[in-house]
């Protein structure tokens, strides 16, 4: 039987345009950040890192850009194959010289795919695209088999944070990750979910409220 990719998990990937600027950082930036093709250990890649983290989907890189440069001594990867926003992230890392980013613009789950088990320490899947219709939700990039990924990726005792302000994906995202006994959900009230967690910071497209409820954050710890 032939093998079939998985279903595209984002939309177009591009919409206008990139600023002469930032299409010359694609040009001479981006090659040196790009994860090496095929199975590493992102350990290679930032020797005296203290943690790896990933970022699936880091938009135009306000998020991952600001925890970079807030912990300058974890190596924080981050995907995207929306190529205005892989501009916008390359943007953010040149102006403030960040050295701990690395960048991969194209689907996180081939990323995913060629790291090795156990080797992340945190993980972050905020705001992805929601595909609100139903016939669509197979393309969410947050499925059974990706949360099972996630487990194979993360350390015991590592963190994952899932943001969305789309209902049906909150309650989508929360019994998948529930249904796997590799995740716990740190939640205690409803504040553990309403309110940002306090090293959350919030980008310009949260600020948008774009979806049909206030920002929901869903913290999990990898059993």
């Amino acid at each position: 039987m032939t093998a079939h990719p998985p279903l595209r998990s984002y939309g177009r990937l591009k919409t206008r345009a990139i600023k002469p600027r930032q299409a010359a950082l694609m040009e001479t930036l981006l090659p040196g950040l790009r994860p090496p093709p095929g199975p590493f250990d992102p350990c290679t890649l930032m020797p005296t890192a203290t943690g790896v983290w990933l970022e699936i989907g880091f938009g135009g890189g306000e998020h991952m850009a600001a925890q970079a440069g807030l912990h300058p001594d974890a190596l924080i990867i981050g995907a995207e194959p929306f190529q205005n926003g892989v501009a916008s992230a390359l943007r953010h890392i040149d102006e403030a010289h960040l050295t701990n980013v690395r960048v991969l613009d194209g689907d996180a789950r081939e990323l995913m795919a060629n790291l090795p088990d156990a080797s992340l320490d945190r993980v972050f899947v905020l705001f992805p695209d929601p595909w609100p219709k139903a016939r669509h939700h197979k393309r969410r990039v947050i499925q059974a088999d990706s949360v099972a990924d996630l487990a194979r990726l993360l350390k015991p005792g590592g963190a994952l944070r899932f943001a969305s302000d789309v209902a049906h994906y909150v309650d989508w995202a929360l019994a998948l990750f529930l249904a796997n006994p590799a995740f716990r959900w740190t939640a205690e009230d409803a504040a553990g979910w309403r309110n940002p967690p306090a090293d959350h910071i919030t980008t310009r497209y949260e600020e948008k409220r774009l979806g049909d409820v206030a920002p929901v954050f869903l913290d999990f710890v990898r059993v």
